[in-house]
């Protein structure tokens, strides 16, 4: 009996099995697709909102001397670039509900490539091609390199996915693991807070880690929000949970106070070095709070995460030569700028300043390029005139000693 029910059973198992092998490889390749999309949706996001912002720059250069300060919102470019930020946003908002959170935000190198191309497309010095080439060969090899690192993220990148249900998210919210991480991560802010308000201790590194810390809540949170929106646009509702409005309420009070410390750090500290390091700190800390929240690398292989962990590498290598490129803003510059004036841009073939001749002449006038010349010029020197006293033939000196007695 044994012998004889066993190749039926076999039979009666043989479909159920099938059927399982046949299920896995479609889950598998829709969880792709939706890796594909939110990247996408990223990617989409961060350069639209590089062109909007430069946009925006753009409109308030033109009416830098203009009397009315708000002059630019009479300006289509100003709309233009507010309309493709708020487009931009929304798609770096709904790439989070596609993608895992650490796939998500290291893709933030677009706008920094985008930025960097732009620039050099716009910029208004011409060169040679070789001299060009040797300025900005470090923004070449930037680009290339964050391009890279894109591609190896996008490749290799977690692929764990899971409704963003009210229960799920709270189940990840009372774990152990983030309960731990939260703990480590409110003692190193209050450190770092002491030290930066107490201490005055201004550093870059301090500041842009308040803004990494706060920036790795910011992401958790908008990933749940993103996620509750979009499971139900698809039929379950979960914006009557508790759990979705104190998701909501994070994420507005730590943009807003993450908002405030990137201010302050501008007003101490150059672009591109918030850009590079601030790229750099606040995705590595947003990186680790989407695997101890959401455990994007929960049976990820081994080789997947180094791939993964070098595509971040290349990417910040790219970031960082990219910024190390640009120029620092100089304080003063002793000379009259007239491409910097609104209207006068085609007051000369070149677009170059209009410098003092310092030729031993005291006049403006010579369309000359000193970029090469040292930073810090030779005062320009006025012709000594001589007046004649007395006879023709007897020069008297150009000024006179007054002697007073000790009398007097």
């Amino acid at each position: 009996m044994e012998g004889g029910n066993s190749p039926s059973l076999q039979l009666q198992q043989l479909p159920l099995a099938t059927a399982a092998v046949s299920v896995q490889p479609h889950t598998d390749s829709f969880s792709y697709k939706e890796n594909l999309i939110g990247a996408l949706l990223a990617i989409f996001g961060h350069l639209v909102s590089s062109i909007a912002l430069n946009l925006q720059k753009y409109s308030h250069i033109r009416l830098a001397g203009s009397k009315d300060p708000r002059a630019y919102f009479r300006t289509k470019t100003w709309w233009s670039g507010l309309f493709l930020l708020v487009l931009g946003e929304l798609g770096v908002f709904s790439s989070y509900a596609f993608a895992p959170l650490s796939l998500i935000v290291p893709l933030s190198a677009v706008s920094v490539v985008a930025s960097a191309i732009i620039g050099i497309i716009f910029v208004k010095e011409k060169w040679k091609p070789k001299e060009f080439l040797r300025r900005y060969v470090l923004s070449f090899v930037g680009c290339g390199l964050a391009v890279v690192g894109t591609y190896l993220l996008v490749t290799f990148g977690p692929n764990s996915h899971e409704k963003m249900t009210a229960e799920n998210i709270t189940r990840h919210l009372v774990s152990w693991p983030f309960l731990l991480y939260m703990l480590v991560e409110i003692i190193v802010f209050c450190l770092l807070l002491y030290f930066y308000k107490e201490r005055n201790a201004n550093y870059i590194v301090i500041i842009l880690l308040l803004v990494a810390l706060l920036g790795s809540m910011t992401v958790v949170t908008v990933k749940a929000v993103a996620g509750m929106i979009l499971v139900s646009i698809q039929g379950t509702l979960q914006l009557d949970s508790p759990i979705f409005y104190i998701m909501l309420v994070c994420m507005i009070a730590t943009a807003i106070y993450q908002a405030t410390f990137l201010a302050q750090a501008s007003q101490l500290y150059d672009s591109a070095q918030i850009s590079s390091i601030g790229y750099i700190l606040s995705t590595t800390a947003a990186i680790s709070a989407g695997a101890t929240f959401y455990l994007d690398f929960m049976g990820e292989d081994v080789l997947h995460i180094c791939m993964f962990a070098l595509g971040c590498l290349i990417a910040f290598l790219g970031v960082f030569l990219i910024t190390r490129n640009r120029k620092k803003p100089v304080p003063f510059e002793p000379y009259i700028s007239m491409d910097a004036m609104p209207g006068m841009q085609n007051m000369h073939d070149k677009g170059i300043a209009v410098q003092p001749d310092l030729k031993a002449s005291f006049s403006y006038g010579a369309l000359e390029n000193n970029d090469s010349m040292p930073e810090i010029y030779t005062p320009a020197t006025l012709p000594i005139v001589q007046e004649q006293h007395g006879s023709k033939g007897v020069s008297a000196p150009p000024y006179r000693v007054l002697e007073h007695s000790k009398k007097e």
